[in-house]
């Protein structure tokens, strides 16, 4: 069975943190219009911009989160090294570590993106929740129901029942945002104004595919970055452009302090889109994939071993029998460089991408076998049971 395994990065620490109307671009006034207007309709009329009217259009879509979720920790009782002694241990056995239950609260953002209901936020937001409740802008406060959650991506999707259609955000349809273009995040920082109108803070989109590599089960690759500030509590929300579109949704930042340093990552919307769409549908996102691939990093004694020109890429160490790999003709000791053209450099590029398909895609391998190029097309299997 294939083994995956997720590293932390090292030295760094990351926080994890409706309208079917977009807004428009300011129009220009007519000459002959501009002269009727007096000097405080000049001014009024000179501060709206793209963004405000962004903002204005996306701010009833954007929702508070409250969660309540049970955690199981492990007690250890002060006296442990004490009861350890194997005779004073005999008479307070029942003192010894165990796991207890308590109830955590968690806050984060969200948004609407139907007007029936349906509201994105993060997986580390309410992915584990026993009981939510969502707070709109207007004031109300509805329950809601955790439809399901991705922890690989970070996102999760609930469901409200309001007495009223919604309004609601859409995600842009364009593959990604133009770097340098304005970015817009809104939510609820550190919980502060709940049941309020949103925090709005601009910046623009500062990268596009950023790789983070992974942590705890969350795999941060071909993010979004913004400088556009973010803290905790916005995570959840969403990150739009200048016409009120949904380009990403805010996942986490680097910090050293804590709070926001210019240093923000969104899952761009595409990749949110289709997460959301699935669970939506099925009510989990389907990763019981099966290849048949065991890997190892390849290191620099097994790069000199096997004359590799660097330690990129990652080494097939077994193949199982009948497998999809051992179908499509993959051996011990090939190195996969790529899939579907995307570089594969360490055991993290590789379980980003493979959790980009599901069982039964055929996707295209890209291997080097004894200082030879190979091509090869794997058809995903899936797990028994």
């Amino acid at each position: 069975m294939e083994r995956t395994l997720f590293f932390l990065l090292p030295c760094l620490s990351f926080i994890l943190l409706g309208c079917q109307q977009y807004a428009q671009s300011q129009e220009q006034i007519p000459l002959q219009d501009a002269t009727t207007l007096t000097a405080n309709e000049s001014v009024t009329l000179s501060r709206q911009t793209a963004i405000t009217r962004a903002v204005e259009a996306a701010t009833p879509a954007i929702v508070s989160i409250n969660v309540i979720e049970l955690q199981q920790v492990v007690y250890r009782d002060p006296f442990a090294d004490f009861l350890q002694d194997p005779f004073f241990g005999q008479f307070f056995s029942e003192r010894q570590s165990r796991i207890i239950e308590r109830r955590v609260q968690n806050l984060g953002s969200g948004f609407v993106i139907s007007p029936d209901g349906y509201i994105v936020t993060n997986h580390h937001v309410a992915g584990n929740a026993t009981k939510v409740t969502v707070s709109l802008a207007n004031g109300q406060t509805l329950d809601a129901e955790l439809i399901g959650a991705d922890k690989a991506t970070d996102l999760a999707l609930l469901k409200v029942t309001p007495e009223e259609p919604l309004n609601y955000l859409s995600f842009s349809d364009s593959p990604e945002p133009i770097v340098g273009e304005w970015a817009i995040a809104l939510g609820n920082p550190f919980g502060l104004f709940e049941a309020a109108a949103p925090s709005v803070t601009v910046g623009v989109v500062s990268a596009n595919d950023r790789d983070l590599g992974s942590h705890d089960g969350r795999i941060y690759h071909d993010m979004i970055q913004t400088d556009a500030a973010i803290n905790r509590g916005n995570s959840g929300g969403p990150l739009i452009n200048a016409l009120g579109e949904v380009i990403g949704v805010n996942a986490t930042i680097y910090s050293q302090s804590g709070g926001s340093v210019g240093l923000g990552f969104a899952v761009p919307a595409a990749k949110a889109q289709r997460i959301i769409n699935e669970i939506r549908d099925h009510g989990y996102v389907d990763r019981s994939y099966y290849t048949g691939i065991s890997f190892v990093a390849v290191t620099a004694q097994i790069a000199q071993a096997l004359d590799l020109e660097d330690t990129q890429g990652v080494l097939i160490a077994d193949v199982d029998s009948g497998s999809p790999a051992e179908e499509a003709g993959f051996l011990p000791y090939d190195l996969i460089v790529a899939l579907e053209d995307e570089p594969i450099l360490n055991q993290d590029d590789y379980i980003a991408r493979i959790f980009d398909f599901r069982p039964g895609d055929p996707v295209t391998y890209h291997v080097v076998r004894n200082n030879r190029n190979v091509q090869l097309t794997l058809q995903i299997g899936r797990l028994d049971g």
